[in-house]
């Protein structure tokens, strides 16, 4: 990675402000200078992860060496945006769950999603899905993982969850964001909240693999209830 001074960074911050602020919802960004020369970087960025083999080495690259070139332009681009349609931004959003950067990739989300902004043809899913779904994916590859510190906390699923409350997407997706908002909670000791999303994940789809989570949840909460009426 080039390391850039200060005054390129602002260069590139404002480039990509004023870019932004140039188009409005509905609108392209095509022709903007700041947002070409960035898809122009990010078609070379793609070629690059597509030549290496290991998931594990993608996700180092992103992390390590592509994402930071991206900051200046994404923190312009939030700030100067009218809602125009940007695959910067949105793929950098994906690359930033890709990489753990979940409250980076939260940042872009609020944006994109309020905006009813798309993700570029190659990830074929609206951009409410894919947020819930990479999100969901996170959590839950960290709790089979037994992680003891998640990745993606609490409030940012609660976050995703909200953000994505009124889209349309298909079940066993919404099945297993609540099926992770579910371990989350019992991972924060809050067996009520826990049950709740876990049956709701149940509803959605039967085979989101939470029947033997919610028989013991409901076995330790009725135990509890025993031991408190006795005491």
């Amino acid at each position: 990675m080039t390391m850039r001074s200060p005054a390129q960074a602002h260069f590139e911050r404002m480039s990509a402000l004023e870019a932004a602020a140039s188009a409005a919802p509905g609108e392209s960004l095509a022709g903007a200078s700041a947002y070409e020369l960035m898809l122009a970087k990010l078609a070379t960025d793609r070629r690059r992860l597509k030549s290496i083999a290991s998931i594990q080495r993608k996700i180092e690259v992103k992390r390590a060496e592509l994402l930071p070139e991206y900051v200046d332009y994404v923190a312009g681009a939030l700030e100067g945006g009218r809602g125009a349609q940007d695959d910067v931004l949105t793929t950098v959003m994906i690359w930033r769950v890709d990489a753990g950067d979940f409250a980076g990739a939260l940042d872009i989300a609020r944006y994109a999603l309020a905006h009813r902004m798309t993700l570029p043809d190659q990830y074929d899913r609206p951009l409410a899905t894919a947020i819930a779904e990479e999100f969901a994916e996170a959590a839950l590859a960290a709790f089979k993982q037994g992680a003891t510190v998640m990745r993606v906390n609490a409030a940012q699923l609660v976050e995703v969850a909200q953000l994505t409350a009124s889209a349309d997407m298909h079940d066993q997706v919404r099945a297993k964001l609540h099926k992770a908002l579910g371990y989350t909670a019992e991972h924060g000791g809050d067996t009520p909240a826990a049950l709740d999303h876990l049956r709701r994940a149940l509803e959605l789809d039967l085979r989101v693999g939470v029947k033997q989570d919610i028989a013991r949840l409901e076995k330790a909460s009725n135990a509890a209830g025993g031991n408190a009426d006795r005491t």
